[in-house]
């Protein structure tokens, strides 16, 4: 059996490119779900996949992500990864299905786990906003609409590296470099200019209209918007990207890994070497009476 990839949300299981793509585990809410039921539900995954790689958003509800680490922290398992994505919720998905996609190579689950990290950095996730006013997950400024205030339409790139400009400007957004395909998802707002210009100036070579997640428009600070999320649809690609790392192993929990941190149990590679004690700083006990 693959490793488990579970999720917080339906809206992070896109459609699989291939046929070869498993599913992944849409976990239950706290909300919905008690405590009880949440240690069975991740105690049943463990033992049908004996690994599993949970991605969240940074942005969830915080009593879901103490759900989860409370979860984890009584079955008492480094055989749960945690991890938190930065990307906006379409890039997310996008992220996800990367990883359902490498879950059924032949990679280490400390492997599949770090390798979201390093995935991460080759999504290029935007958006096409009726207006950035409301915009503030992105640390960049707005543009100025012919010297003269910041509305209007405009797009925004929130990863890898943040941008936002005009959308009707001659500025483009900094695409990718290699082979990708594009996934949008119109919100209230016509697709166009994201399957016709954006996708002819970023070379893609397929596009894969998808619902708008829930989240998006909180994400976004508006619901006139069209998400879109670049990335590297063939698994042998990533497979490559993946396998060509360095490969260590985790001096806590013993899985191999990738990258500088243990997906498992965070444990970092290289520790912090502690500085040896200077001889008669360490605090001195008193002899117990008689004692030699």
């Amino acid at each position: 059996m693959p490793i488990a990839i579970a999720v917080t949300s339906a809206d992070l299981v896109l459609p699989p490119t291939d046929q070869h793509t498993p599913g992944a585990h849409v976990l239950s809410p706290p909300e919905r779900q008690d405590f009880a039921d949440a240690l069975a539900e991740f105690s049943d995954l463990l033992g049908s996949h004996g690994h599993v790689v949970a991605v969240h958003p940074a942005t969830a509800p915080l009593p879901y992500i103490q759900r989860l680490h409370a979860v984890r922290a009584m079955l008492e398992t480094d055989r749960i990864a945690l991890l938190p994505s930065a990307l906006p919720p379409l890039g997310t998905a996008v992220l996800v299905r990367q990883l359902r996609q490498l879950s059924t190579c032949d990679f280490a689950p400390g492997v599949l786990g770090a390798s979201a990290r390093l995935l991460a950095h080759y999504v290029y996730a935007g958006a096409l906003l009726a207006s950035g006013n409301r915009l503030h997950r992105v640390p960049v400024p707005l543009p100025a609409r012919n010297g003269a205030g910041r509305g209007g339409p405009c797009a925004v790139l929130a990863g890898p590296a943040p941008q936002v400009v005009r959308a009707d400007g001659d500025v483009a957004l900094a695409g990718p470099q290699f082979a990708t395909t594009l996934t949008y998802a119109p919100g209230a707002l016509g697709s166009e200019w994201v399957t016709g210009r954006l996708a002819k100036q970023w070379q893609v070579q397929g596009l894969h209209p998808v619902p708008v997640p829930a989240e998006s428009a909180a994400w976004w600070g508006t619901g006139k918007l069209v998400e879109f999320a670049a990335a590297i649809p063939d698994v042998s690609l990533l497979y490559q990207m993946v396998s060509q790392m360095r490969q260590e192993s985790c001096h806590w929990c013993g899985l191999t890994l990738i990258g500088d941190r243990c997906a498992f149990c965070s444990a970092p590679v290289n520790p912090p070497e502690r500085a040896p004690r200077a001889i008669g700083t360490g605090r001195r006990k008193a002899l117990a009476p008689g004692a030699g």
